[in-house]
């Protein structure tokens, strides 16, 4: 695999307090998932790795307004959201798990969809940085990893998809994106990633 430091962008997809904290509002869905795939560590060795080799990361947020007015519950998933009264903005719920930390040269996108370009302007800030390639890594994949993945590659990124450092709420959820996504993009292992950033 080769990767070019200067055009590639990490994308961390909602590594949220709600989506995979211990005591977050979607625990019951992920939790389990990210402890048995240990994809915490897993992603930051990734993020670690990105930033030792000055490539940009970059944090995706699903995130809502005081009272979620601009929550569309047209997407089953977000209508839960609403239920909840979770994933506001500016709140502990949505700030990343303190295992992942941003970094001082992070960017942080934060949005009220599923895929991180979607109402962002993530798209904008990615191709006025010069990046062709963004490499994907978070929870769920089935959800905020494939959504990104597939607006980026409908965008006309080159899309890398770092199979170990995601998870969703089974391994069978899991497997069938990872699948399906190798169609529309590119699957490697977190190994394989860092080895190219080398």
């Amino acid at each position: 695999m080769d990767l070019n430091k200067a055009t590639t962008a990490f994308l961390a997809c909602h590594w949220e307090n709600d989506v995979v904290g211990a005591d977050g509002a979607f625990a019951p869905f992920f939790r389990a998932e990210v402890e048995r795939r240990d994809v915490i560590a897993v992603a930051k060795r990734v993020l670690d790795a990105a930033r030792g080799a000055g490539a940009q990361v970059v944090y995706t947020r699903v995130a809502f307004k005081e009272g979620h007015s601009d929550l569309v519950t047209n997407i089953p998933l977000l209508g839960v959201v609403a239920q909840q009264g979770s994933l506001l903005d500016g709140t502990p719920a949505t700030a990343i798990i303190d295992e992942l930390k941003p970094e001082a040269d992070d960017w942080n996108v934060a949005n009220p969809k599923v895929s991180g370009f979607a109402s962002s302007d993530l798209d904008e800030r990615l191709r006025g940085a010069g990046i062709d390639t963004v490499v994907l890594l978070g929870v769920a994949t089935n959800l905020s990893v494939e959504s990104t993945g597939r607006s980026a590659g409908d965008l006309g990124y080159r899309v890398i998809v770092v199979e170990d450092a995601c998870a969703a709420a089974d391994q069978g959820t899991h497997d069938a994106t990872i699948a399906t996504f190798g169609l529309l993009g590119e699957v490697a292992s977190a190994d394989d990633v860092i080895a190219a950033l080398a």
